[in-house]
């Protein structure tokens, strides 16, 4: 019995350090994420560097040219998008009224079902009927 607890004792403090590995681990991937994070987004937290020197003018021309092609690239990417949206929005929309249509038509189908299920019980239970009234004529 000794024995026993002695090797039920190792086997919990094995597998507690296991956990206690396992933790530290965690705590160790966890905490290089978030350096990662810190490090990779660290620039959008510097204020950007703005030189006071006077560009030249053939630079400030340059930068206009690229700042109007940037906008004008921008807002052509930006009104597709808005398009796109609108038009995924619309299609939600139709998907959503179309499936409501779908139930509709279903939980006719099913009424009508039902009521041509019932329709064929009193023509057969009718049926059946006659045909004692007819055999009951017959044996007379």
């Amino acid at each position: 019995m000794n024995a026993t607890n002695r090797s039920e004792q190792v086997e919990t403090e094995v597998e507690e350090t296991e956990i206690d590995n396992n933790l530290a681990a965690v705590s160790d991937v966890e905490a290089g994420i978030r350096e990662f994070v810190r490090n990779d987004i660290a620039y959008l937290r510097r204020p950007p560097q703005v030189s006071t020197e006077p560009l030249e003018p053939n630079t400030e021309a340059t930068v206009n040219n690229v700042n109007s092609l940037i906008q004008r690239v921008a807002g052509t990417s930006l009104a597709e998008i808005e398009k796109l949206i609108s038009e995924l929005e619309s299609l939600r929309d139709l998907l959503h009224a179309e499936g409501q249509r779908v139930q509709r038509e279903i939980s006719g189908y099913a009424q009508l079902s039902q009521a041509a299920m019932k329709s064929t019980r009193m023509i057969a239970d009718n049926v059946t009927q006659w045909k004692r009234a007819a055999d009951g004529l017959r044996n007379s």
